[in-house]
C-alpha cells in the first residue's frame, strides 16, 4: 500500500496553477512582487525537482512568503483516484482526478535499466482510433503543461528507482495539444528540475503532418515517433481516422523531412492486430514504405481489452510476420505491452472506473 500522502494545498479553480510556470515566469513574478530572484529558483526546484505538493513543505522560504503564494495559487493539478499494480512486470497505473473532475491516466513501467513515464496530454482524444479505448471517450480538452508535469512528478514518487525516460504517448495526441506538449517537455529537461535527457524524453504522434514539419524546423532535440498501425490508406483511414486528412505519402515526407534536417532518427510505432494488418503481405510492404527513411520500427502486439473488438496475433502469426520483416536493412524491436493484467493500455482503467461492470483482473489501491 501508499503512504499517506504529504497534504496539499487547497485546490481551487479560481487560483492559478503554478506548476507548468517556466523559470523566466517565476521570476517576473518574484520580481513584480518585490521579491529577489533567487526565489525562483528555490521555487522552481521545489515544484520540478523535489516535487513538493504544498507551499508548506517548502521549508527553506519564508511563511509569510508560502501563505502569499498559498494566496495567489495552486500547486497540485491532479489527485490520485486509483492505482493498479501489475503483478506480472511491476508496471503501475495511475487514474488521476483534475481539478475540474475530469480525470486522465498515466502509466510507471520498470525495465532493467530503465523507468520509464507514459504522460497523457489531453483528457480523451480527438483521432477516435477504433482499437483505442481512449478514443471511444472522445476529446473533452486539452491538458496544460501543469497537468502534464504532475503526472511525472506523482509517478516518480512512486517508482522504485529514478525515472529516465519520459514517452508522451498516453492519452490524447500530442500534437494537437502542441504548444503545451513542448512546454511540458521542456520543463522535464531543465537543469533545476527532473533533468531528463532531451533524448530520454519521446514524443508520439498519430500523424499530424504540420506539427511534424514545425517539430523539425524548430530543432527540438526531444526523440519523435509515429503510429503508423497499417501500410495502406485504406486500412489506416479505418485504424487511425487522421490518415484521411494526412495520408500515409504525406506523412512520410514529413517523416523524411525530419530526418534528413535533424538527421536523428524517427521510431515507427506499429501495433499489431489480428485480422487487421498482420499479414505477411503487410510485413512486405512496411519494407517498401520505411527501408528509404532513417528509421526504427517497434512491433507491439496489440493489448487487449474488453472495450473493443481488436485482438492480438497468435504466436504463429506474430512469427510470420517478424521473418518477413528481418529481411529489411531497419532496426526492428519486438516490444511486448506490458501491464496487461491491470489494463495498461490507454484509457481501459477509466473505462472500467466508469463501468465497474465489466470483468476486470484489476489489483487496486485506493
Amino acid at each position: 500500500m501508499n503512504e499517506t500522502p504529504e497534504p496539499t494545498a487547497t485546490r481551487s479553480p479560481e487560483k492559478t496553477l503554478i506548476k507548468g510556470y517556466t523559470l523566466t515566469e517565476l521570476t517576473e513574478w518574484c520580481l513584480q512582487q518585490g521579491l529577489k530572484p533567487y526565489r525562483a529558483r528555490q521555487l522552481y526546484r521545489w515544484i520540478y525537482q523535489r516535487g513538493a505538493r504544498s507551499f508548506d513543505a517548502m521549508t527553506d522560504i519564508a511563511r509569510s512568503l508560502r501563505e502569499q503564494l498559498d494566496r495567489a495559487f495552486s500547486i497540485s493539478a491532479t489527485e490520485i483516484v486509483q492505482i493498479a499494480r501489475s503483478q506480472t512486470d511491476g508496471t503501475v497505473k495511475f487514474l488521476l482526478a483534475l481539478r475540474d473532475s475530469q480525470h486522465i491516466e498515466t502509466v510507471l513501467m520498470p525495465e532493467d535499466r530503465r523507468v520509464t513515464v507514459c504522460l497523457s496530454t489531453q483528457v480523451g482524444c480527438a483521432i477516435g482510433c477504433p482499437y483505442c479505448a481512449t478514443g471511444r471517450m472522445g476529446f473533452r480538452r486539452h491538458l496544460s503543461a501543469g497537468e502534464i508535469i504532475d503526472q511525472y512528478l506523482i509517478a516518480a514518487a512512486q517508482a522504485i528507482k529514478p525515472v529516465t525516460n519520459v514517452v508522451f504517448m498516453g492519452m490524447g495526441e500530442p500534437f494537437l495539444n502542441y504548444d503545451q506538449t513542448l512546454k511540458a517537455a521542456a520543463l522535464l529537461n531543465t537543469e533545476l528540475g527532473p533533468e531528463i535527457a532531451a533524448r530520454h524524453i519521446t514524443i508520439s504522434t498519430s500523424g499530424i503532418v504540420p506539427a511534424i514539419y514545425r517539430f523539425t524546423d524548430e530543432g527540438h532535440k526531444f526523440k519523435l515517433a509515429v503510429s503508423l498501425n497499417a501500410t495502406a490508406d485504406a486500412e489506416r483511414d479505418r485504424l487511425i481516422p487522421i490518415n484521411s486528412r494526412y495520408p500515409i505519402a504525406e506523412l512520410l515526407a514529413a517523416a523524411s523531412y525530419y530526418t534528413r534536417k535533424s538527421r536523428r532518427t524517427i521510431t515507427f510505432e506499429y501495433i499489431l492486430m489480428q485480422g487487421e494488418n498482420d499479414s505477411p503481405r503487410d510485413a512486405r510492404r512496411l519494407i517498401s514504405l520505411l527501408s528509404p527513411i532513417r528509421c526504427k520500427l517497434n512491433i507491439i502486439p496489440f493489448n487487449e481489452n474488453p472495450h473493443v473488438p481488436q485482438r492480438q496475433p497468435d504466436e504463429k502469426q506474430l512469427d510470420a510476420f517478424i521473418r518477413v520483416l528481418y529481411t529489411s536493412p531497419m532496426t526492428i524491436t519486438v516490444r511486448r505491452s506490458k501491464g496487461s493484467d491491470i489494463a495498461a493500455a490507454c484509457g481501459q482503467l477509466f473505462a472500467a472506473s466508469a463501468q465497474p461492470d465489466l470483468p476486470a483482473t484489476l489489483q487496486h489501491e485506493t
